[in-house]
């Protein structure tokens, strides 16, 4: 009696654990970087402490850095949380670095028209030679053969994408065995993966996510502002920011806002580079091209160094990203290089330069305005004594000799509030 007792309970109480089943569900949006990689591994830890069934990961991404995709890969692959790649929504593209990661994923999955394939090789800025381009793609083929070969995926296909950059929609992607399922929704995903067995390294665990509580995990507000300043063409305006920032405090020292802004964008950028294949030489360029603008400013190069700076400036910029594979979407926009190095040119040879002409030029008011001016000895100035200048009187010192009651007398300096003043001579 006893145990059929317990037999009923079980049969009772067995749908509603199952109901009670979490999913950990995140979106990765945009460009593969450290920071992407930072996220994946919170939400892959935050599914374990919760015991979800999985952790789903919607991807929409035209690829990314080569090396954060296989930090991406290694913590999927090693997971000890069931892993689903959903490329999603409709429209959505996984390519290049996003292939990697969709080929791990223990379950990979599409949304109807959705596509899956490497993207163009990008080489914006600093082109390998052949040799070097051929051994980066042989490396990139066999780390994607050995991803697809880990989860019974198309091998041929996976190369394909690497050697050939091929593309291909969600139902090719059936076909060809390339992904496992095509979803119209979350729930349409949840339903069809129930009871599908996934082999961990810790053993095989059975899906239980038709009754599944889907439960968001976002990044944090400091994550996203990092992930967007980690988008190549945003850290280079961050720098140029910066630059702009602190060299126009240096011109109006006092004030300080200026100054702030440049500081903080610029730390900003250099988090930033950490996360890019910066190439030093190119930062250099930049750094020389915008010291020989102002050495233009001031010094007469009839526009010599003015050109040399912005021919510096232009190359060290389209030379800044360096990607180590031809697979990496990293560099920055030749509209964005073209047009900041024309606004950083005006910058310097304008508005800076207006900037130190306007101090040069003489003062109007103030008591540097007084040097020049002329006035009459109302005390004979043996050497001090008292003038009159423009109806005001100022306690003077002669500096050149003495000078008589009612003479002319002109302002060479004023110190403490004394005016060294010397006879005008007609």
């Amino acid at each position: 009696m006893k145990h059929i007792f317990t037999f009923f309970a079980l049969l009772f109480l067995l749908p509603l654990m199952v109901a009670g089943q979490t999913v950990v569900s995140i979106k990765i949006e945009g460009a593969i970087n450290p920071v992407t990689v930072d996220f994946i591994h919170e939400a892959i830890e935050n599914a374990r402490i919760k015991n979800a069934a999985c952790l789903l990961i919607h991807l929409n991404t035209p690829g990314g850095l080569i090396q954060s995709s296989r930090e991406i890969v290694t913590e999927l692959l090693e997971s000890t949380v069931p892993i689903v790649v959903y490329v999603s929504p409709e429209g959505a593209h996984a390519g290049s670095a996003g292939v990697f990661i969709t080929l791990a994923a223990n379950i990979a999955v599409m949304a109807e028209a959705s596509n899956i394939g490497a993207a163009h090789p990008v080489s914006m800025q600093g082109m390998m030679d052949s040799v070097m381009s051929e051994k980066v793609t042989n490396d990139a083929a066999a780390f994607i053969r050995s991803i697809a070969a880990k989860r019974n995926r198309n091998l041929e296909w996976a190369e394909d994408a690497v050697r050939k950059s091929v593309s291909i929609t969600a139902a090719e992607a059936i076909q060809k065995h390339v992904v496992d399922l095509i979803a119209f929704s979350d729930q349409d995903l949840l339903n069809q993966i129930d009871g599908k067995e996934i082999k961990l390294n810790s053993g095989v665990v059975t899906l239980h996510t038709k009754n599944a509580i889907i439960e968001e995990y976002s990044m944090s507000a400091i994550d996203r502002l990092l992930n967007i300043i980690s988008d190549p063409n945003i850290a280079y305006l961050m720098m140029m920011l910066g630059f702009f920032g602190i060299l126009f405090e240096f011109f109006n020292p006092g004030a300080i806002l200026p100054g702030i802004i440049g500081v903080i964008a610029l730390i900003f950028a250099f988090y930033a580079m950490q996360t890019l294949p910066i190439n030093f030489a190119g930062l250099a360029l930049i750094i020389f091209g915008v010291l020989l603008l102002l050495l233009e400013i001031k010094i007469v190069s009839h526009g010599m160094l003015a050109i040399g700076g912005i021919i510096s400036l232009l190359l060290g910029s389209m030379m800044l990203i360096k990607a180590s594979s031809p697979l990496e979407l990293a560099g920055i926009s030749r509209l964005i290089i073209i047009s900041t190095t024309a606004v950083t040119a005006l910058f310097f040879l304008l508005v800076i330069g207006a900037g130190l002409k306007a101090q040069k030029r003489k003062a109007t008011t103030g008591l540097e305005a007084m040097t020049g001016l002329t006035g009459i000895a109302m005390d004979p100035l043996e050497p001090d004594g008292r003038v009159r200048v423009q109806g005001e009187i100022w306690n003077a010192s002669s500096i050149a000799g003495n000078i008589n009651k009612g003479e002319a007398v002109r302002i060479n300096t004023i110190k403490k509030l004394i005016l060294y003043v010397e006879k005008v001579t007609i």
